[in-house]
């Protein structure tokens, strides 16, 4: 299986990506091993989406990184913290 995943820091930074594996990835991001992730130690995940192949996940990923698919991810996040709150 591969995964795409977005990750927020505390400072309300976002990043997307795809893996293998969401666990180990998260862990390296938060170890600085990731050089677009590094200026924060504390991402957590916020939304995956797992995929039968690498190259499905690669297509999505790609479509998250556009105004729409970053829309939808705000939409999305917006609406777990609402829930998250009550």
């Amino acid at each position: 299986m591969f995964y795409i995943y977005v990750i927020k820091s505390a400072k309300g930074k976002m990043y997307t990506g795809h893996t293998n594996n969401i666990e180990r990835r998260l862990e390296e991001h938060n170890s600085g091993l990731c050089k677009s992730t590094k200026i924060d130690n504390d991402w957590r995940l916020v939304y995956s989406e797992a995929f039968g192949s690498r190259g499905e996940a690669m297509k999505r990923e790609k479509w998250l990184k556009t105004g729409v698919g970053r829309d939808f991810i705000k939409r999305v996040i917006r609406g777990v913290e609402s829930v998250r709150r009550r």
